[in-house]
């Protein structure tokens, strides 16, 4: 009988991913207005001042604003921009700039 519950456990704990959430990238898009002033059109900002999240890893982005939303990360322009972002905003916006190129090591 443990066993069986080990193993549930197991499968459950490795399927999660699968269950996740995913965003709309073309609903990000469309949400995506207030970032550009920062960091760009797709996510490739000009300056060193604000991150490049063109071609970031989806899930990590809407870590970072939830983090952001909750007061784990600080930054005041940060806090304001994500203040009114609902779980499925966060994860439209993460869905559009992962779906950008932007990231990339030069040999």
């Amino acid at each position: 009988m443990r066993k069986h519950l080990i193993l549930a456990a197991a499968v459950l704990a490795l399927s999660a991913p699968a269950f996740a959430a995913k965003g709309d990238p073309e609903a990000g898009k469309a949400k995506a207005e207030a970032c550009k002033a920062c960091h760009g059109e797709t996510g490739t900002s000009a300056t060193p001042d604000f991150p490049k999240i063109g071609g970031q890893h989806a899930d990590y982005i809407a870590t970072v604003l939830r983090h952001y939303k909750l007061g784990k990360r600080k930054n005041p322009i940060m806090a304001g921009q994500v203040a009114n972002l609902s779980e499925k905003d966060m994860l439209d916006l993460a869905a559009w700039f992962s779906a950008q190129s932007g990231l990339a090591i030069k040999y």
